[in-house]
């Protein structure tokens, strides 16, 4: 059974990725609450669909539970309906990186120009390898949130 627990650090990219891309997935999702203390997403990657709740981070950003489950991509469409306003459109791009995979997401609409990359680790303390091309750690800055960024996009940012 998969661990309920969500280790990740996000960073900005400020580099090109692009050469090291194995694969590419759309993803659009909404919140139907986007409180900090229990987000509750949905999501469409590709054909697929979920739906997932996380719970507040801790005091460093980088664990929170998270629950998820692979829903009808059909419910997921008629759910991202009901959601709040301020749909996120991205495209992930997987990028191997030793023993890890990051996820390089671009995002588009009114997020456009934030690139965005997390890694997902067993531990906080966790050795990785951080390619050249990622930016600044912002894993404890809220404003990088998803449920954030779908109420307050990037290109409103000043």
């Amino acid at each position: 059974m998969k661990s309920n627990i969500e280790i990740e650090r996000k960073f900005l990219v400020n580099g090109d990725f692009m050469p090291y891309v194995t694969k590419k997935i759309h993803i659009v999702q909404g919140y139907l609450n986007s409180d900090p203390k229990r987000t509750v997403r949905v999501r469409i990657k590709d054909d697929k669909g979920f739906i997932t709740i996380k719970g507040i981070g801790n005091e460093t950003g980088a664990t929170r539970f998270e629950w998820e489950k692979e829903i009808a991509v059909e419910d997921a469409k008629e759910l991202i309906k009901l959601c709040e306003s301020g749909v996120i459109d991205k495209v992930r791009h997987l990028v191997p990186s030793g023993s890890h995979t990051i996820e390089v997401d671009v995002f588009y609409g009114e997020n456009e120009g934030l690139v965005m990359a997390e890694i997902e680790l067993a531990s906080e303390d966790e050795d990785y390898i951080r390619p050249e091309w990622l930016g600044c750690e912002v894993t404890n800055d809220k404003r990088y949130y998803n449920s954030y960024l779908s109420k307050h996009p990037y290109t409103q940012w000043k």
